[in-house]
C-alpha cells in the first residue's frame, strides 16, 4: 500500500517561502504510473489543487498560484517537495500530498507574524 507524509514547518511569517516535503513509501516517484500532486484546504473552504509533479519532471501549476509555486522532487529519498513564496495569511490551510489514490493526512501550516 502507498503511503505519504507530509512534513514541514506549521508556522510561516508573511512574505516568507513555505517549504513542505511529502515522503512516499509503498511506490517509486520515479516509475510509478501515478502523478504527485499538492492540494490544500484553508479553513472554511474547499479543497484547492496547487501543482502536480509527473514522471518525466514536468510540473503543472494552478494559475492563481503559478507565479509563487515550486514542485520538485529528490528520487534518492523518494520524496518531492513544495514551495510557495511571499506567503500572506490567506496560504493558511492544510497541505495534502497525494496521488489522487492515496493522500497524507495533511499538515496545518499556519502563516502569522
Amino acid at each position: 500500500q502507498v503511503q505519504l507524509q507530509e512534513s514541514g514547518p506549521g508556522l510561516v511569517k508573511p512574505s516568507q517561502t513555505l517549504s513542505l516535503t511529502c515522503t512516499v513509501s509503498g511506490d517509486s516517484i520515479t516509475t510509478s504510473l501515478y502523478t504527485w500532486s499538492w492540494i490544500r484546504q484553508p479553513p472554511g473552504k474547499g479543497l484547492e489543487w496547487m501543482g502536480v509533479i509527473v514522471n518525466d519532471v514536468s510540473t503543472y501549476y494552478s494559475p492563481s498560484l503559478k507565479s509563487r509555486t515550486s514542485i520538485s522532487r529528490d528520487t534518492s529519498k523518494n520524496q518531492f517537495s513544495l514551495q510557495l513564496n511571499s506567503v500572506t495569511p490567506e496560504d493558511t490551510a492544510v497541505y495534502y500530498c497525494t496521488n489522487r489514490v492515496y493522500w497524507g493526512q495533511g499538515t496545518q501550516v499556519t502563516v502569522s507574524s
